[in-house]
């Protein structure tokens, strides 16, 4: 579910090629697809540069309005502030299970937001200096951030993340990449895989090494989607990375059924 713009044509396509399912994607032909323009160094400093286009209308979509049945998990990841709102306040009227990725959105939107956000969600991901944004913006301490979402993780770029869900804190290493090339994209792909990890049914610990290795090759390749692998040989690297095997077809739906 998003806001594209009269632009959108070649990536949708790119899209379906790649079996992603568009349908929940509205197409604005009197506007442009947002568009996001970054230099980001190694330590993950960032200048960047930002094109609202169609997104400044994502608040006219609605989970009330979505024909799937079923959701297993909705993301709602940096969007217009507005629209984040109300994604969370549907979510939890919906009983639809969330994760919740305020990321750049963190500097515009108020603690309150935030925290309304967080609260309740199956999911929240940040990196180190965006929880240091929340907790500041919020005037919340280290138990009342961690208390928000059911789990909680915070990503450290090269010192791995750790994974705080309810008593419990698991520390995960990073995926040693072999070669670092360009970190835009690391994030997402970190959340991904963890989702991914998350919905086949694995714990924590082997959902945040998913997450983690899935990171590592988009660090190692030039743009954010060029990189490709088969489930095969990601278990293969995994274990080389891990010392320990990952039973792969949990990943595959048919599979597990």
């Amino acid at each position: 579910m998003a806001t594209a713009g009269q632009d959108f044509g070649d990536y949708r396509r790119w899209l379906e090629e790649h079996d992603i399912d568009t349908s929940g994607i509205r197409v604005y032909e009197d506007d442009f697809t947002a568009s996001f323009f970054v230099n980001t160094d190694l330590d993950g400093n960032q200048i960047a540069s930002f094109y609202t286009g169609a997104m400044r209308r994502a608040a006219e979509l609605s989970f009330h309005d979505l024909e799937i049945r079923h959701i297993a998990l909705a993301v709602i990841s940096p969007n217009d502030p507005a629209a984040m709102v109300k994604y969370a306040r549907e979510c939890k009227e919906l009983g639809i299970p969330y994760l919740y990725d305020p990321s750049q959105q963190i500097i515009r939107l108020s603690g309150a937001d935030l925290v309304e956000g967080a609260r309740g969600a199956r999911l929240l991901i940040v990196n180190e200096y965006e929880s240091e944004m929340f907790k500041h913006k919020a005037e919340l301490d280290d138990d009342a951030f961690f208390a928000l979402a059911q789990t909680t993780i915070v990503t450290r770029g090269g010192q791995g993340s750790i994974i705080v869900d309810g008593d419990r804190r698991i520390e995960i290493p990073a995926a040693q990449p072999l070669r670092i090339a360009e970190p835009t994209g690391v994030g997402d792909a970190y959340r991904s895989g963890v989702i991914a990890g998350m919905l086949a049914g694995f714990s924590w610990d082997v959902a945040g090494r998913i997450g983690s290795l899935a990171a590592a090759y988009v660090l190692e390749q030039y743009g954010t989607q060029s990189h490709h692998y088969t489930l095969e040989e990601f278990a293969e690297r995994y274990e080389r990375a891990f010392g320990q095997a990952l039973p792969w077809k949990r990943l595959i739906p048919e599979a597990s059924g």
